[in-house]
């Protein structure tokens, strides 16, 4: 018997754990991961050196890159800027692939191979589509990535390197995802592993958690808040995954206060957050490619994690999202991607508005590199 099921995020109504159960099938909303039993021994985490329940029954047989682990280093030149006493960037970059995807790609491509899938489906602005690409081709997986023709031509490039299957469409990010579907559908020997719907993506990125807890909590207290920049959401989803079950589990007091940046552009879930009314239909172009997701499926899901976590969501400009990528990177010498510096340019704001004070401490993941983006910096 499994010692996992999938739980509707909406209803509570259980479903079998498979690779093609993606949506409750009394509602229609996302599925996650819920435990059955305790989970130890070959269950220790891919990551962190500290046993984390993940949905596989073999990890010691998952075709790992060494991803996780990532440094948290202190950003002495930013926090100044800002007037922060204690701030800190967890440089989720040196994941394998040069994103913290990586977290999720490698649980759920390990129990795609435990189910023995051949081939998968997956849609992608870029970074989620290399990882899935490097990790599928780990565990003998072929891959077929469905991305916009507007994708940085660095981040195709590494999706075509790991020999995935790249199929370029003209259209937004919901037009691609929609051809993504289509393709799994009419070739029924594919599995669409979507990034954003997959539960076992979600206990992936929840390794990130883990990991500051360990980091912080021998040392000293745990960070006050952590901002992330928001589109499908499955490292700000995971993290609180992580920091509920450490909680649960008495291994930590409290949660940070998980915050949310996403780009005025493309901006659903700062307009539920604030109560204002969204139109997809006004999405504008961006340089912070890897949020610009304009119905994220999982929104519902953020809006309850900033709601147990007291966090903030706002929305910044691409000109201070550009800012903070030249500032990061003469001052603290991190190239992050432009999508990575949006959450600093959201920090700031933050500041600003008093919802972090000076005295309090901050982390923020720094989630994509530079070189996978043709922005100039």
């Amino acid at each position: 018997m499994s010692h996992i099921a999938f739980r509707c995020t909406a209803c509570a109504a259980r479903h079998s754990a498979d690779m093609e159960t993606l949506w409750c099938r009394e509602c229609g909303t996302p599925l996650e991961v819920e435990y059955l039993q305790a989970t130890g021994g070959d269950t220790a985490a891919l990551a962190a050196g500290s046993a984390v329940p993940l949905p596989l029954h073999e990890v010691s047989s998952a075709g790992t890159l060494g991803e996780g682990e990532t440094p948290c280093v202190d950003l002495s030149a930013v926090r100044g800027a800002l007037g922060l006493q204690r701030l800190w960037g967890k440089l989720e970059y040196l994941n394998p692939t040069g994103s913290f995807k990586d977290r999720g790609s490698a649980v759920m491509m390990a129990v795609a191979r435990e189910h023995g899938v051949a081939e998968v489906v997956e849609d992608s602005s870029g970074n989620a589509g290399a990882s899935i690409s490097a990790y599928a081709a780990r565990n003998g997986i072929t891959a077929h990535i469905f991305a916009p023709s507007t994708a940085p031509a660095a981040k195709v490039r590494q999706i075509a390197v790991y020999g995935a299957q790249l199929h370029s469409i003209d259209g937004s990010r919901e037009e691609v995802a929609a051809a993504a579907v289509a393709y799994s559908k009419e070739e029924r020997w594919l599995v669409y592993a979507s990034h954003a719907l997959s539960p076992y993506f979600l206990e992936g990125t929840k390794t990130f958690a883990y990991e500051v807890a360990q980091r912080f909590g021998d040392e000293e207290k745990m960070p006050d808040h952590m901002v992330f920049p928001v589109g499908n959401g499955s490292l700000l989803i995971g993290a609180w995954k992580g920091f509920a079950e450490l909680r649960d589990a008495g291994n930590i007091v409290e949660v940070p206060r998980l915050h949310v940046v996403q780009s005025r552009s493309v901006m659903p879930v700062v307009a539920a957050y604030r109560g204002e009314q969204w139109n997809r239909e006004t999405a504008a172009g961006t340089v912070a490619g890897g949020i610009a997701v304009a119905a994220p499926a999982r929104r519902a899901e953020m809006l309850r994690v900033l709601g147990a976590t007291n966090g903030v969501a706002v929305a910044v400009d691409d000109s201070e999202t550009l800012r903070w990528q030249q500032m990061l990177a003469k001052k603290e010498g991190i190239f992050a991607e432009p999508t990575s510096a949006a959450a600093f340019a959201g920090l700031a704001q933050l500041v600003d508005q008093g919802v972090i004070g000076s005295s309090e401490s901050v982390l923020v993941p720094v989630t994509g590199f530079g070189l996978k983006d043709d922005v100039p910096a």
